[in-house]
């Protein structure tokens, strides 16, 4: 019995699944190699922590202004050409930082980066969720963000280990390689088109614009990851500089473990998504980041620090995929581009405004404070969650 319910799934592993997949893990890999490394070469051409804060923050306020934008735009034109133009910014802003001497010229360009990767990644996952049968849905998402997993456990320390061996114009030359190779595989897709796209454009574009760009079903799960998301915003932009101060080496090895934890932790807590709901995934998953956090607060060694990354890694892999998942569970295919736009919005705008928040702090007070304070938005995430959901189930 149970191998004939088995029998009945509908599979994820389909050609278009598999392409998105691994374009995804290219565009990802391109993006987070970049993340250690750009605080620190704003710290080489003369800025300060506030400074490095606001190289990843201004980042995420374009990154914002796009996803809305973009999401009403995959669900008007479709998902091809936001997709393939968002690349192509990507990939034209990476190559453009070999040539960035000040840190005026590193912020206009990492601005017009932000849109080109707020168009990209929420056409992906758009993309991605058209794809994953419905009622495998947190399941396929989690598979999905696998991709950004793996890119996790090797850029990050990839682009630190090629910026100590070869300099800053070698990672940005491989990341803008990644990029390109993502650009290749997007055009051998076969893009969903949802009933929307044959209706005419006075059609599609009628009603009140804040209704087409913001998902309401999605606010929710969007609200809480951006006071998720300002914890990670404290860990990608000082975790470098942070363990640098305590004379900690080798530091790239928390994002890989970091990464090896949230691949298991993934498929783990999507597939109890799909069968007991959010709230079994959410509240342990935000349990686990507030440790993780306190853990860090204490590190004094690679050790400790690792621990922390493995604690992080557990807890944001169960509760991003089923905070995603719930944001596009309950819309048509027609939404699913508002849906992911507002979900990532949130995404965005916290690892935005932490890091720009935490910048300022450690100007004040140094790095290691701001790894306890940011306990507080993840306190926040829990008591919004556990407010709003009605339903466990």
């Amino acid at each position: 019995m149970e191998n004939n319910k088995f029998q009945k799934k509908e599979p994820i592993w389909t050609r278009d699944f598999i392409l998105i997949s691994i374009a995804s893990l290219f565009v990802t890999l391109g993006f987070q190699m970049l993340l250690p490394v750009l605080p620190v070469f704003s710290a080489r051409i003369g800025g300060s922590d506030a400074w490095a804060g606001l190289v990843v923050g201004i980042f995420t306020i374009s990154a914002v202004i796009m996803r809305p934008v973009s999401g009403m735009l995959l669900d008007s034109r479709g998902r091809r050409g936001v997709f393939i133009i968002g690349l192509i910014v990507f990939l034209i802003c990476v190559v453009a930082y070999n040539w960035t001497s000040t840190i005026l010229s590193l912020l206009i360009i990492r601005f017009i980066h932000g849109f080109g990767w707020g168009a990209s990644s929420t056409a992906s996952s758009t993309v991605a969720s058209d794809i994953v049968p419905k009622s495998r849905l947190a399941e396929g998402m989690g598979y999905f963000g696998l991709t950004s997993t793996l890119a996790m456990a090797i850029a990050p320390a990839l682009g630190l280990g090629l910026l100590s061996s070869y300099g800053f114009n070698m990672v940005f030359s491989v990341s803008a390689g990644f990029v390109f190779i993502c650009i290749l595989i997007s055009l051998l897709i076969k893009y969903h088109k949802p009933e929307v796209f044959q209706k005419s454009d006075s059609d599609v574009l009628s009603g009140n614009i804040k209704d087409r760009i913001f998902e309401k079903t999605a606010i929710t799960p969007a609200t809480v990851i951006f006071f998720i998301t300002m914890t990670y915003g404290a860990i990608v932009s000082f975790i470098a500089l942070y363990a640098e101060q305590r004379q900690v080496e080798n530091i790239g090895l928390f994002f890989t473990v970091y990464a090896i934890a949230l691949l298991i932790s993934r498929p783990y807590f999507g597939r109890m998504t799909d069968k007991k709901g959010t709230y079994f995934a959410v509240i342990p998953g935000i349990v686990f980041v507030i440790t993780a956090m306190l853990v860090l607060y204490f590190a004094d060694s690679l050790t400790v620090f690792l621990i922390a990354g493995c604690i992080y890694g557990i807890g944001f892999g169960a509760v991003q995929p089923a905070l995603q998942a719930m944001s596009v569970s309950k819309v048509g295919h027609s939404r699913r581009g508002a849906a992911n736009a507002t979900f990532f919005l949130g995404f965005d705008l916290g690892i935005g405004a932490g890091a720009i928040i935490w910048g300022i702090i450690a100007d004040i007070f140094g790095y290691q404070l701001i790894y306890l304070l940011s306990i507080i938005p993840a306190v926040v995430g829990v008591l919004v969650y556990v407010k709003t959901i009605k339903n466990p189930k």
